[in-house]
């Protein structure tokens, strides 16, 4: 099994959401974050002010899955969520030891 965490900009969640649902992806949890990568930040102006923005809101979806899921899912979270700017965001791939769902008691790729 695998974790994929993506980070991508707010405006595409849905798009992304919708995507992985058309391919089978029946589950994921949803964070509003802040960060920076390459983009540092923006400067903005607020009556009259200026001041920088640091930090830019983003999205972070994370989805357990089977491995042979893997590609796909990637490929529908590229394809959904690239406009082709910078602030894109990024894919991160983890290995998943073991998953229980509690209710139940079934684990790995039945607890899913």
């Amino acid at each position: 099994m695998k974790k994929i965490e993506a980070i991508i900009k707010p405006f595409l969640l849905s798009s992304v959401k919708e995507g992985l649902s058309e391919i089978g992806i029946t589950g994921m949890t949803v964070s509003e974050v802040k960060g920076f990568g390459r983009q540092k930040g923006h400067e903005e102006i607020y009556r009259g002010a200026e001041y920088t923005v640091e930090f830019v809101p983003k999205v972070k979806i994370e989805i357990i899955l089977d491995a042979d899921m893997l590609d796909k899912t990637i490929s529908v979270i590229v394809d959904k969520a690239k406009t082709g700017e910078i602030g894109d965001g990024k894919i991160f791939v983890l290995p998943v030891e073991q998953v229980v769902r509690i209710r139940t008691g079934e684990t790995d790729k039945s607890a899913l």
